[in-house]
């Protein structure tokens, strides 16, 4: 459909999907929790159905913490905190793999590591974001995933 050509044409700029202080690691940990959570109560059950559906869950939960993540560093993270904390490209590269790693594992200790690479993220997160607690957002998650 073309718009009609009497309507004003305006230019904007934004620098993000949405203003500032959208984004936030606590989506990315919320569903590493989840995938923990997940991969616990398959390892303690073994009906299959329960297991299958256990499974497809935790697949989807870990493609979401890979989303929140490539979210953080495509949109939020600038040059200045590269500069600021250089191993962070390795840290996101490392933790997006993690998060694929638990879709074809059911080890705890692998989504562990997802939890502990994403709140290395976090913390880095929290230093570019003053007064943001990040220290709250680990605390409510690991109740909820029962850490």
């Amino acid at each position: 459909m073309k718009l009609p050509n009497f309507l004003p044409v305006t230019t904007v700029y934004a620098h993000c999907d949405l203003p500032c202080g959208i984004y936030d690691p606590a989506q990315a940990r919320i569903e590493a929790a989840s995938v923990y959570a997940i991969t616990k109560k398959y390892l303690e059950n073994e009906a299959p159905d329960f297991r299958t559906r256990a499974l497809i869950v935790k697949e989807e939960r870990a493609e979401l913490v890979k989303h929140h993540l490539w979210v953080l560093w495509t949109d939020y993270f600038k040059p200045e905190h590269l500069e600021k904390y250089p191993q962070l490209h390795d840290l996101v590269w490392k933790a997006t793999k993690t998060a694929g790693d638990t879709k074809h594992h059911t080890e705890l200790e692998v989504a562990k590591q997802l939890l502990d690479q994403i709140d290395t993220i976090g913390e880095i997160f929290a230093a570019t974001k003053p007064g943001y607690d990040y220290a709250a957002v680990i605390k409510n998650t690991n109740l909820q995933a029962g850490l």
